[in-house]
């Protein structure tokens, strides 16, 4: 589904976008929006995870990662995931 949106913009940043779209090729200017979008987006998740990457290694002792730990853990989701059915 695709939304019409209306951005108003000083004429400085307007002549700037249309600028961008003819030399960079882009199709429309929501073409040139929507990769300034994605772009954000990307940058917004790649924070959230450097951020819950630390928040895990804050989280206390490190433990060894081991074969066993992790049928540990696989037995531990499936009993959790058995519950909730």
């Amino acid at each position: 589904m695709v939304k019409t949106m209306n951005v108003s913009l000083p004429e400085s940043m307007s002549d700037f976008v249309q600028t961008r779209v003819k030399s960079e090729q882009y199709a429309t200017t929501s073409a040139y929006i929507q990769t300034l979008i994605r772009a954000d987006q990307k940058k917004t998740a790649q924070e959230r995870l450097e951020l819950l990457l630390l928040e895990g290694l804050d989280s206390g002792e490190p433990i060894e990662v081991t074969p066993a730990h992790l049928d540990d853990l696989k037995t531990r989701l499936r009993q959790r995931l058995q519950k909730r059915a």
